[in-house]
């Protein structure tokens, strides 16, 4: 027999966007039905490097991130618990002179947005960082930026929403969505559950792109893998997280002494698993312990990697469908929606209320992709 669902909003996938949507949606008195096939934070919103950062972001999404700066300001408020955040300050490192003019420029454009960035290099640098390798020879220091711990804070926003009253479904796929002729959407999962909604947020990370083919909205989303490793426990050396300017190793190392450290890529086993690449782990190590000498003979004693969602332009989609009313969008992060995860779930929320959000959406259309940059899975 089949259970039938009816609500305001359906959302198809409970990652940190899912679920932060869901909560802020229940906060506005929306009734909500979540499904995600898997569990809840468990692909990329669980499994990624946990900066929670602000600092290099591209312009047109600081706004969107400051907010989410405030939002994760308030995690035990929201969601019962601050899933291990820390404010630990975000340091991206130079390796050269023109990483270091990168830096300082980057520090230029971002000047009105509140990021309070202060460039330290040369002697003043040794001292006040003197753990780090001399590969670096400057940096550039967000001092309020951090790190959280992914695998708390996904499911840990669901579960607010599930307790505000949202109905949370794991281990539900969806495997057909359309409209009636009512114009309400209808999910169907298996032979067991079927929702319908007057509004849908497709929030299904890598995944998305089927639903948005589903409304004839395709986008040149493509899956990778990005390769991360964590330590056995060692003396404290660490306080800040650590980017480094063009890209490569980034680290952190969480109170309890481990080190997190990610760069490379893992390869798929196929297109819902992956794993991490050798070669590229084993590079990933040696340049990490140059930057950061006291691992070099450390233990790894766990490496991972995870599925998402890229765009051409490295930006999220955000926002409204251009072809089917009451269908919302949000994926396509690029490795980079951990921090603004609930900002974007907030900003999805108002769209759905109000028709409009506070936020500064419109560089993230789904529509901006030229149709030859579009082809067939």
């Amino acid at each position: 027999m089949r259970e039938i669902l009816d609500c305001d909003v359906a959302i198809v996938g409970g990652g940190i966007v899912g679920g932060s949507a869901a909560l802020f949606l229940r906060r506005m008195g929306l009734s909500v039905t979540l499904l995600e096939r898997d569990w809840c934070g468990a692909k990329a919103s669980g499994v990624n490097f946990g900066g929670v950062r602000r600092q290099g972001r591209p312009l047109e999404q600081l706004p969107l991130s400051q907010r989410a700066h405030a939002i994760w300001g308030r995690l035990p408020e929201l969601i019962g618990t601050d899933a291990e955040y820390i404010r630990s300050g975000h340091l991206k490192l130079a390796r050269s002179a023109p990483d270091l003019q990168a830096l300082i420029d980057y520090r230029e454009r971002s000047a009105g947005f509140g990021l309070d960035l202060e460039i330290v290099e040369g002697e003043a640098f040794r001292r006040r960082f003197p753990a780090l390798g001399d590969r670096a020879l400057g940096g550039s220091l967000c001092p309020e930026d951090g790190h959280a711990n992914p695998r708390l804070v996904s499911p840990a926003f669901a579960r607010a929403a599930a307790a505000l009253g949202a109905v949370v479904r794991e281990q539900t796929p969806v495997d057909r969505v359309e409209c009636d002729d009512a114009g309400r959407f209808v999910l169907l999962s298996g032979e067991g559950l079927e929702v319908r909604a007057t509004h849908l947020l497709n929030t299904a990370g890598a995944w998305s792109r089927r639903v948005a083919d589903a409304f004839g909205e395709p986008v040149p989303l493509v899956s990778l893998h990005p390769n991360m490793a964590v330590t056995e426990p060692l003396p404290r050396f660490l306080d800040v997280n650590i980017g480094v300017e063009g890209g490569g190793v980034y680290g952190r190392q969480v109170p309890r002494g481990n080190m997190v450290v990610g760069g490379g890529r893992g390869f798929a086993l196929d297109p819902d698993r992956a794993r991490p690449q050798r070669d590229a782990m084993l590079s990933l190590m040696h340049d990490a312990a140059e930057l950061f000498p006291q691992i070099r003979h450390a233990h790894v004693i766990r490496c991972w990697t995870g599925v998402e969602g890229y765009t051409p332009d490295r930006n999220p989609v955000i926002g409204p469908s251009r072809t089917t009313p009451n269908l919302f969008h949000a994926f396509g992060f690029s490795g980079a929606g951990f921090q603004i995860g609930p900002a974007v779930g907030e900003a999805l929320a108002e769209l759905i209320r109000d028709g409009r959000s506070s936020a500064p959406l419109d560089a993230f259309r789904i529509d901006r992709f030229p149709p030859t940059t579009i082809t067939t899975p």
